[in-house]
């Protein structure tokens, strides 16, 4: 693991990216890199998407998010945390996502944020499991139908 990397996406790793994809039973979890870096694109102050790399190797994809409104009635209410998480399908269960949720909230750290946010479909096929065991704690909020948690970063 201590190959692991994040890289930028540039015009050199875009199409990678893009054809990274998880496993097919995953598919209504998460949406394709490609959406993302639309949505990269057009949150553009807010969004920092990066790639996982294990050495040469791409194994994932990740976007953060720092200070986005989180509710429309409440414009002060910013947010920081984890807004997309993409494992490469056959590379999972190998520590990649554990890594990038850690590496978004080592940035988040940088940037002075005492908490992360996370949101996840609920259901026994999602990866809430996934997110409890990083101590992520659901904090009973919905946002768009999925179930937000928080993790406070400790300093």
């Amino acid at each position: 693991m201590s190959s692991l990397r994040l890289e930028k996406i540039t015009p050199r790793n875009v199409d990678a990216a893009c054809e990274l994809s998880v496993r097919p039973d995953q598919g209504h979890l998460v949406e394709p890199v490609a959406r993302s870096l639309a949505e990269a694109y057009a949150w553009g102050e807010v969004a920092w998407p990066r790639l996982v790399h294990d050495g040469d190797e791409l194994v994932g994809f990740l976007m953060g998010f720092f200070h986005i409104p989180w509710r429309e009635d409440t414009p002060t209410d910013l947010r920081s945390g984890l807004w997309r998480l993409n494992i490469a399908a056959e590379r999972q269960g190998r520590g990649y996502g554990r890594f990038a949720v850690l590496s978004v909230a080592e940035e988040a750290r940088r940037r002075g944020e005492t908490r992360i946010y996370a949101t996840w479909e609920p259901g026994d096929d999602g990866p809430e499991g996934f997110y409890l065991r990083l101590g992520f704690r659901v904090n009973g909020e919905r946002s768009g139908g999925e179930t937000v948690g928080e993790l406070d970063l400790e300093y």
